[in-house]
């Protein structure tokens, strides 16, 4: 056999290797994208002192949105090997609807950069994600003063108070 067929064959051989090696190592990026558990080893790293509830992944897995302890909530963003990691504060979050239930789009106001549009894999995710949020933007301050500033309840016949769980 000749040698130009030989150097022809082992050539061919390589250029098959580098693609099959390509396309696994293009597969393993993709599986780290929709790892939590990276996720979650990025955001405690960024903010040691935070207790993680949830995670909620969007759709296309770009960012995630991670519930904290104590009315606080938590971004990240894919940023291809690592994750930018933003914690809300309080009342800095603006959410607005979509057309589609699926999703909102969100205004960080201490973050704009990381201000966009978010669609979840189904209307019940989105909904909880941006009824916490909204949680997180009521201010704890102001739940406090709402809450001891209520009106004693009416009594009843009887003439002591109705609770909540007698009325009918």
């Amino acid at each position: 056999m000749s040698p130009v067929i030989v150097w022809l064959i082992i050539f061919v051989l390589l250029m098959a290797l580098a693609y099959y090696v390509t396309r696994l190592i293009g597969k393993d990026q993709e599986g780290n994208r929709h790892d939590t558990g990276l996720a979650i080893l990025e955001f405690g790293r960024a903010f040691p002192n935070e207790a993680i509830r949830s995670l909620h992944v969007t759709a296309d897995a770009e960012a995630i949105f991670v519930r904290l302890y104590g009315s606080k909530a938590g971004f990240m963003r894919s940023r291809r090997s690592h994750y930018a990691c933003h914690l809300i504060a309080p009342g800095r979050v603006r959410v607005f609807p979509l057309p589609n239930a699926k999703g909102f789009s969100v205004e960080f106001l201490d973050a704009p950069t990381q201000n966009g549009t978010f669609v979840f894999s189904s209307e019940k995710e989105a909904a909880e994600v941006s009824l916490w949020l909204l949680d997180n933007y009521v201010n704890i301050p102001d739940r406090g003063a709402d809450e001891t500033s209520e009106a004693p309840a009416e009594p009843d016949a009887s003439g002591g108070s109705v609770s909540p769980d007698r009325a009918n």
